[in-house]
This record gives C-alpha cells, sequence and structure tokens, in this order.
C-alpha cells in the first residue's frame, strides 16, 4: 500500500478515535446529569417563614422582579397553547414575560399570591391594566386586547428566569406527594379558589436552584363557581362568594365542593368526560387533620394581606372587598372544622 493511503487510513482511523471518544465523553456527562438531576430534592412546598410580614401585593416576585407599567417592551412570538391568549415578550433589560390575555389574568394573580402565602411554589405574576409593547403583528387570538399602537389592556404577565427549566407536567393521581399533608392542603386550596381546571398540563415541575419543584403553574380558572362547562365560571365575584365550599365531612375527613363534569349530553366525548368526572375527587377524602394545618397557616394572613392579593390583580374597589370577606369566610370554614 502506498505511502499516501497508508497515512490517510491511520488519519482517518485516528479522527475516528477521537470523535469516539469525544461522543462518549458527551455521553457520560449527559447521563451524569439526568444521575444528578434524579437526586434532586423534590419539594411540592416551603414554609413561608413569618406569614403576616409577606408582602401579597408583589408576591413571590417581590418589588424587584415586577414589570414597569411605563418600560418598554418588545414583541417575541405568539403562543397557541391553552384556551386564553397569550404572547411573549422582552422588556429594555432582556428579561423575558409571557403575556396572558382575557378572562384569567386577574384572578390567576390574586391565586398566585394566596398559594405563594401558603408556602406553595407558583409562577411570579403581575397584572398590568396597561402597558405598550412594539411591533406587535396581527394576533390569530387577543386582538380586542391590543390596539393599532401596541397598548395592552389587562394583561398577567408572568416573569420567565433563566435559571428555572420546565421538566414537564406532573398527574395529580401519580406524584411523589400522595398522602403527604402538604399535598393535601394543596388539595385544600384548590377548593379554596374555586379552581375547575385540574388538569395535568396546568402542572408544572420545574428545576431551579438545585431542587425540583412541583407547582400548579395555570390557576386561572379561578374565584368563579365550578360546574359543567355551561355553569362553570372565572374572575366572577357574585359566583364565587355564592358558591357553596365544605361540602361534608366526618370526624376524620373533609369533602370539599367541586363539580367539574360535563352535562350527560357530552358524554360522547367519553375521555373529557371521565377526566372531568374523575377531577371531582381531587378536593374529596381530605383528612380533617391536614385540612386543619392549612386553615392554621392561613389564619395567619391579615385583611389587609387578603385584601392586597385582589388589589395586586387589578380589581376594583367593590370587588377587593367582596373577594376578600369571601376568603375570609372560607378560611372560617376551614379553622370551624
Amino acid at each position: 500500500m502506498p505511502r499516501a493511503k497508508i497515512r490517510l487510513y491511520f488519519t482517518g482511523m485516528l479522527m475516528f478515535l477521537m470523535l469516539s471518544a469525544s461522543l462518549t465523553a458527551q455521553k457520560k456527562d449527559k447521563d451524569k446529569q439526568k444521575e444528578n438531576a434524579a437526586n434532586l430534592p423534590l419539594l411540592i412546598w416551603r414554609d413561608p417563614g413569618d406569614v403576616a410580614s409577606l408582602n401579597l401585593l408583589y408576591g413571590a416576585g417581590g418589588k424587584e422582579h415586577a414589570p414597569d407599567p411605563s418600560g418598554k417592551y418588545t414583541f417575541v412570538k405568539e403562543d397557541s397553547n391553552g384556551t386564553s391568549p397569550k404572547f411573549e415578550i422582552t422588556d429594555d433589560q432582556g428579561v423575558h414575560w409571557k403575556v396572558k390575555l382575557g378572562q384569567e389574568p386577574q384572578s390567576e394573580t390574586a391565586a398566585t399570591r394566596l398559594l405563594w402565602a401558603a408556602g406553595y411554589f407558583v409562577d411570579e405574576d403581575y397584572y398590568l391594566a396597561e402597558f405598550k409593547v412594539t411591533n406587535v403583528p396581527k394576533l390569530h387570538r387577543g386582538g380586542k386586547f391590543v390596539s393599532a399602537d401596541g397598548t395592552v389592556q389587562g394583561a398577567r404577565l408572568e416573569r420567565k428566569s433563566k435559571e428555572t427549566k420546565n421538566l414537564g407536567t406532573w398527574d395529580w393521581f401519580d406524584n411523589p406527594f400522595l398522602d403527604k399533608q402538604e399535598f393535601n392542603g394543596l388539595r385544600v386550596m384548590m377548593a379554596l379558589l374555586n379552581n375547575w381546571d385540574l388538569q395535568a398540563y396546568n402542572n408544572s415541575v420545574y428545576e431551579v436552584g438545585g431542587e425540583r419543584r412541583y407547582l400548579v403553574s395555570d390557576v386561572g380558572a379561578t374565584f368563579g363557581k365550578t360546574g359543567n362547562n355551561f355553569a362553570r365560571s372565572k374572575s366572577v365575584l357574585k359566583d364565587y362568594a355564592n358558591s357553596k365550599f365544605v361540602e361534608k365531612g366526618t370526624s376524620e375527613f373533609v369533602d370539599f365542593e367541586m363539580e367539574s363534569r360535563p352535562f350527560a349530553g357530552s358524554a360522547i366525548n367519553v375521555f373529557n368526560y371521565k377526566t372531568r368526572t374523575r377531577m371531582e375527587s381531587i378536593t374529596k377524602h381530605i383528612p380533617r387533620a391536614d385540612a386543619k394545618w392549612l386553615a392554621q397557616r392561613l389564619s395567619q394572613l391579615s385583611e389587609e394581606q387578603i385584601r392586597d392579593s385582589f388589589r395586586a390583580a387589578g380589581y376594583a374597589a367593590e370587588e377587593l372587598e367582596g373577594y376578600t370577606r369571601a376568603v375570609q369566610k372560607r378560611i372560617a370554614e376551614l379553622n370551624a372544622l
């Protein structure tokens, strides 16, 4: 074999071995990352400390992360997921935000405040009554909330952190926290908020700060009434205030009101009918002791803190008072168990 071919052969072999070694190293590195991720602590709740000192006007992100109503925002892309109109923007500091429009911005903002105060993980959500975004194209959904000059009306802004990795979803009936006090407390919170959309796709697992955090990441279907697709509502004070909270109880367990089953005529969609029928059991058969545990934590909230939850969501003065009284009434019912 000519020397040129020999050199070419050995050069090729050397490159092949080097590539193989590189791929092997990359695989080992990925395997190590997966192993490390699998060993991260799993959390669904964390003690928030002195509940009475929490600032519910700004919530989990605090004042320092709040969006500037007069800031410069640039359109990135529209988001077609879910039922609410959404799109993504960046501000002049390079922070990425997800904007939600429609019926849910106010209810979701208020709900995250109360969940956070109870010790549960939430997204950093803020409500802006009005702000401007440049380069907004014609939207497929929610165009009526955005004027021709890019002024957006009534939006929830969810702050996206580069340090947070979304690992996917979790299921109410299959997760690492079944029968745990903190998980049962979250079930009670869903009833307290009248969250009727307890689908698994509304739950997220985040990897952040060396932890895997489990949270309900979409809580927009709240503060109305539960029911079938014709009866339920979102962000309707009258419906929320007049709806039942505690359904029934025994000396050991408590059932909370939750209606989600579609009307009989829609049973043709078997999967949806079964899913929403099963969903009603999420707030049922909850240990009384666990409900009382949550009540003790919520009881530490002042009237002003509860009012701040709804003030943060831009509700009108009469709605602030109505929602504050309704939440206080539900906390009192928990305490009376």
